[in-house]
């Protein structure tokens, strides 16, 4: 009868024993959350992730209005350089810029300061 009941101790003890988690799965699903926590770290906040992502997109769009500000006055001073060239020449730009750069007057104007 001894044998009996050590067996029956044992399987109690191997059941008991089984019942508890292990410390393995322990160590896994720590492991596991840390991964899940640094992929979600990395995916919003990473070099490539969702926030720089739209940093990105709008420094592009400021990049391309400045783009467009910058043609605008291109072809504006373009505009100035052709009417000012040899080939068509605007008596009246050319009369302001005179004015404005060389300080110079008619002379049947007066000038009050």
């Amino acid at each position: 009868m001894l044998p009996t009941v050590h067996w029956v101790r044992n399987r109690r003890f191997a059941m008991a024993h089984r019942q508890q988690p292990s410390f393995g799965i322990a160590i896994f699903a720590a492991i596991a959350l840390g991964l899940a926590a640094y992929f979600l770290y990395a995916g919003l906040k990473g070099d490539y992730g969702l926030l720089r992502r739209i940093q990105v997109e709008a420094e592009a769009e400021e990049l391309r209005a400045e783009r467009d500000r910058m043609e605008a006055e291109v072809a504006w001073l373009r505009n100035l350089t052709r009417r000012l060239s040899d080939d068509y020449l605007d008596l009246d730009l050319l009369d302001e810029r005179a004015r404005e750069m060389l300080g110079l007057i008619r002379a049947d104007e007066i000038v009050i300061r």
